[in-house]
């Protein structure tokens, strides 16, 4: 099933953000030419120039742009939650949200951050670091055996694992709904399934430093208490 159905009530820009991610997503970034985006939002290639300078800044607002809207996102739930609890659920929900919402943008971060410029490289490394800084400080409130010096790097440790988790989705949901295929949850049954695990995998975490002769596989029963 096309995209450019639903895509048409966007703005042009949007549009042309839209069916670059899908394309990138589908062939590579350099698989992809400027015409073919053009005539995926209706217009010629040479009229995309009116919106992006090219391929490389298409790419660039993408990766850049998502970053942003992450840690944006996420300092506002971070910030609204009611205790370090909520917090921590309103960030695995954002992050949830984005991973089933945004599949090729997942794709393309994990596929094409190195044809970025290095410059724009850069900016979304330190978009992201702030990122899992945000995460990592929550995370050490809500689970406080964890907020010791030395489990910092087991909160580390984990917050990236659980991007590793939740960032699966791409993959472990199978070809894309919008091709005609069905996933193997639906979204809502998959959003739980990933909030439940990403605590699950915290947990483990904060029982681990508890006591070190927990073994990992023994954390997920713990989550609840």
């Amino acid at each position: 099933m096309s995209n450019a159905p639903a895509a048409s009530a966007l703005p042009r820009r949007d549009q042309i953000r839209r069916e670059a991610a899908r394309l990138f997503a589908a062939r590579g970034f350099l698989g992809v030419g400027v015409d073919e985006i053009g005539k995926a939002v209706g217009i010629s290639g040479p009229g995309l120039y009116r919106h992006f300078a090219g391929k490389d800044a298409m790419l660039a607002d993408l990766l850049i742009g998502i970053s942003e809207r992450l840690l944006e996102e996420g300092r506002r739930r971070a910030g609204e939650g009611d205790g370090p609890a909520a917090a921590l659920n309103a960030l695995i929900g954002g992050h949830v949200d984005f991973a089933l919402n945004d599949r090729d943008l997942i794709t393309l971060h994990d596929r094409e951050l190195l044809n970025l410029k290095e410059e724009d490289r850069r900016t979304v490394r330190r978009l992201q670091r702030g990122y899992v800084e945000l995460w990592v400080d929550v995370v050490r409130q809500a689970y406080p055996p964890l907020a010791g010096p030395a489990a910092e790097p087991v909160a580390r440790a984990t917050v990236h694992a659980v991007f590793g988790l939740i960032n699966s989705t791409p993959h472990s949901l199978g070809p894309n709904p919008d091709q005609g295929e069905r996933p193997a949850l639906q979204r809502d049954g998959m959003a739980a399934l990933l909030h439940a695990l990403a605590h699950g995998a915290f947990a483990a975490a904060a029982a681990s430093v508890a006591d070190p002769a927990v073994e990992p596989a023994g954390g997920p029963a713990s989550a609840g208490a």
